[in-house]
């Protein structure tokens, strides 16, 4: 069954938010793709799904560090292990294994307990960071080079 996006999984930052929803498209892809039997197209999308989704990890791992969120490290290790688990479900498929379905429940309930509980935790230092930046663009528009330079 296909996953429907839901408010409850927004984290307020539109960048993530975003990457979340294509991962989700991607599962939802998988499980398309799986219904038509074509085995070649499974091994594409379940390729696309993990090559984004390590992309996405280290793209969320980088706003954590320059937030300075403090869990940061442990974050970082989730995203390994699902990494690792995930790596194990391509050689199973790689080996002849029939595994888009159980990949699909499993990245299904993966993804929005993810997102839920681990990402929630990390929305407060990055959006706080953000705001930080945004004000900080703001103080020196309209400064010369030189100004900025110095200040």
């Amino acid at each position: 069954m296909a996953i429907a996006w839901t408010v409850d999984l927004d984290t307020g930052i539109d960048l993530i938010d975003n990457q979340h929803r294509r991962i989700l498209d991607y599962i939802n892809e998988l499980e398309r793709i799986h219904q038509t039997g074509d085995r070649a197209g499974v091994g594409s999308v379940l390729q696309e799904l993990l090559d984004y989704t390590v992309s996405h990890f280290a793209f969320e791992e980088s706003l954590q560090e320059q937030a300075g969120y403090a869990f940061c490290k442990p974050h970082r290790k989730v995203h390994e292990l699902f990494t690792r688990r995930a790596q194990t479900y391509v050689e199973r498929f790689e080996a002849g294994e029939e595994v888009a379905m159980e990949l699909h429940d499993m990245l299904r309930s993966w993804l929005i307990n993810h997102i839920k509980r681990d990402d929630a935790d990390y929305v407060g230092a990055v959006k706080l960071n953000m705001q930080q930046i945004i004000r900080e663009q703001e103080q020196t528009r309209g400064r010369s080079w030189f100004s900025r330079f110095f200040a």
